[in-house]
């Protein structure tokens, strides 16, 4: 088994890649254990979660990879208007639901009560499967769905 404690920077991409396919909650966590296509074992113990896309191991002929899977999502199309867009934003906010804001649009977990609340106020979105990456801070604040502390972010 080959332990991983972060992802590696200025891997080669000429290597061919092997990837170590996880689910996103997987993906979050700081100690959990995986296998790669080629049957590789990996043990991981972060200070920081991995992302999609991070190299966490080179052997001789390849490079590891993380791939995170596809989940089906609630796409939420933005018009053009900031405050439209904040607002939509502060709706999956306010139901402790992770987001990733994307040129034009947000997606979010595909959950019952996020789509109960956008047809009750009337906000368009459609079904999709997509690799839904919510923003990192969203994920330390939010965590699985409730605060797991308090956090204060305060500006100047």
């Amino acid at each position: 088994m080959h332990w991983v404690s972060a992802p590696l920077v200025g891997v080669d991409p000429a290597l061919p890649e092997v990837a170590v396919r996880v689910e996103r909650r997987q993906l979050a966590r700081r100690r959990w254990r995986a296998a790669a296509d080629d049957g590789a074992e990996f043990g991981f113990e972060l200070d920081l979660p991995l992302a999609h896309g991070d190299v966490v191991w080179v052997s001789a002929g390849a490079r590891y990879v993380m791939r995170q899977s596809a989940e089906p999502v609630l796409v939420i199309p933005l018009d053009g208007a900031p405050a439209a867009a904040a607002v939509t934003g502060w709706i999956v906010g306010n139901l402790h639901f992770p987001v990733e804001a994307q040129p034009g649009r947000l997606l979010a977990p595909d959950e019952r009560a996020l789509r109960r609340m956008l047809e009750r106020i009337g906000i368009p979105y459609h079904d999709a499967v997509e690799c839904f990456q919510p923003h990192r801070l969203a994920s330390v604040l939010i965590g699985a769905g409730h605060p797991t502390n308090h956090v204060h972010i305060h500006s100047r």
